[in-house]
């Protein structure tokens, strides 16, 4: 059963304002955690709304042996290159749609995709673009704010991207370009990872070690892998004070044949479905019908869950702490009621707890 908010509440809680909340900087984590499992775990439950404070270490014990954990498989691609025009000036180009770019089989290697292109004057279509010997670009179109761009190098596109790409971390992540730190390109990826396409990692998934996952499978529990591409839209603000006037971005999705018909047997025989992470989340209430069932299938999910929305496929989830008036923070206040979820931010805020990707996590029963 899905708890309603209260006449009170979701009648003010379409304004963006509705999900703003004090924090302080220092509550922004820079670093994970020196173990993946040893961050912090706030509980929830959404019916009672009272909390409870454990280690996401001791996520098996939370689970029940009947539990079906769906995780999302997305993997962060090093999808950021520095370059320079042939004129000259400096570039940033970040490839947004990976997943959906066109590569041709053999040498000279062609990969095309949508990107964003941070210069002094935005390039123009033909504009021709280096990265170093490797690779070399070329601007086909420009579309608003974004561009398509014609890569060509000498080896398969994504092994020079492996080389000379640099992890997409999000801005409130400070790092210094002249020095990045290495191990993010581990830290910011899922143990679990398996399919290329993200630009954005699916945080909520950065906790699990493998130690973790073998207790949680060794209770009982099944775990899912469904595939969300995160796009860059996930660092995007709601730019509208109505959020149900907002457009949701476009993030490329698959379901398997096998992960739907696990899912789909654990619904009939009544078992809980605990989504890891709001991608998750977004895919399955995406993909699922009026009755919650999900048919394997493959597309573009644009879905904007805000409260009101009824959840057809999720029992329980786990997620990070979000951002203020973002689309994630409207999404779990959907789930638990606005006034709860808000209540419990202040809490971890008084407690002491780590914030956005690097930092803790909940669980919402």
């Amino acid at each position: 059963m899905i708890p309603e908010e209260s006449p009170q509440e979701s009648g003010g809680a379409y304004n963006i304002t509705d999900y703003d909340y004090e924090l302080p900087e220092d509550r922004i984590a820079q670093h994970p955690t020196d173990r993946r499992e040893d961050a912090r775990l706030l509980v929830l439950d959404r019916l009672t709304g009272t909390t409870a404070h454990r280690r996401f270490a001791e996520l098996d014990q939370l689970l029940g042996p009947s539990d079906v954990l769906v995780v999302n498989d997305t993997r962060v691609m090093p999808a950021r290159l520095m370059g320079r025009k042939a004129t000259g000036g400096k570039i940033e180009v970040l490839l947004i749609d990976y997943a959906g770019g066109r590569q041709t089989g053999e040498a000279p290697y062609t990969f095309e995709c949508r990107c964003l292109i941070r210069a002094s004057r935005a390039p123009k279509p033909g504009t021709e673009l280096l990265f170093g010997p490797e690779l070399t670009g070329r601007v086909v179109s420009a579309d608003q704010d974004t561009f398509t761009v014609a890569f060509q190098s000498r080896q398969p596109f994504d092994r020079v991207l492996e080389q000379i790409g640099r992890v997409p971390l999000p801005p409130y992540i400070k790092r210094n370009d002249q020095n990045p730190q290495p191990e993010d390109r581990q830290n910011y990826q899922t143990v679990y990872a398996a399919q290329n396409g993200a630009v954005a990692a699916p945080t909520a998934g950065l906790h699990f070690s493998e130690n973790l996952l073998s207790r949680i499978r060794e209770k009982g529990a099944d775990i899912v892998a469904v595939t969300l591409h995160v796009s860059y839209g996930t660092f995007m603000p709601v730019r509208v004070s109505d959020i149900r006037k907002h457009g949701m971005h476009i993030e490329r999705y698959q379901i398997s044949e096998d992960a739907a018909e696990r899912i789909n047997s654990a619904r009939r025989e009544g078992r809980r479905i605990v989504a890891v992470g709001t991608t998750a989340v977004r895919t399955l209430e995406y993909a699922a019908d009026a009755s919650g069932r999900i048919a394997p299938q493959q597309g573009e999910c644009d879905l904007f869950i805000y409260p009101g929305y009824r959840f057809k496929a999720v029992d329980a989830m786990i997620t990070n702490f979000h951002l203020p008036k973002s689309t994630l923070l409207i999404l779990v206040s959907a789930f638990a009621g606005r006034q709860r979820i808000l209540s419990a931010y202040r809490e971890a805020v008084e407690k002491g707890y780590r914030f956005f990707s690097y930092g803790d996590a909940m669980l919402i029963v």
